[in-house]
């Protein structure tokens, strides 16, 4: 079980980042932006907890360029569920520590 989020939590204000190479059968890994990321050609996916309840996700545009898409987040009991405020991806923190998030998203279904 995750611990309760507090405003002194690495959680929040850190600029999160997708490293795909590390994801494993429990979710995507993710780790803050200023921890080394290596360079790719893939769009790394961000994301960054506000205290309070705000979220920003951080999308890869037609040109690569970030899109952001607000967001809020709640504490579900086992997980801190993100969900984009557009209605689109679900995003479920369930493993944290300040050095690495896992990951479990359900991407809004387009058509």
């Amino acid at each position: 079980m995750a611990p309760k989020p507090s405003g002194a939590d690495s959680l929040f204000g850190t600029t999160w980042v997708h490293v795909f190479e590390e994801d494993t059968a429990k979710g995507a890994v993710y780790r803050p932006d200023d921890s080394g990321v290596p360079l790719s050609r893939r769009p790394r996916e961000r994301l960054r907890v506000k205290a309070g309840g705000s979220a920003v996700l951080f999308v890869p545009g037609p040109d690569d360029r970030f899109i952001e898409r607000a967001a809020t987040w709640k504490d579900e009991g086992d997980a801190l569920v993100i969900r984009a405020s557009d209605g689109g991806d679900e995003i479920r923190i369930v493993e944290r520590s300040p050095a690495r998030l896992v990951v479990q998203i359900r991407r809004a279904r387009t058509t």
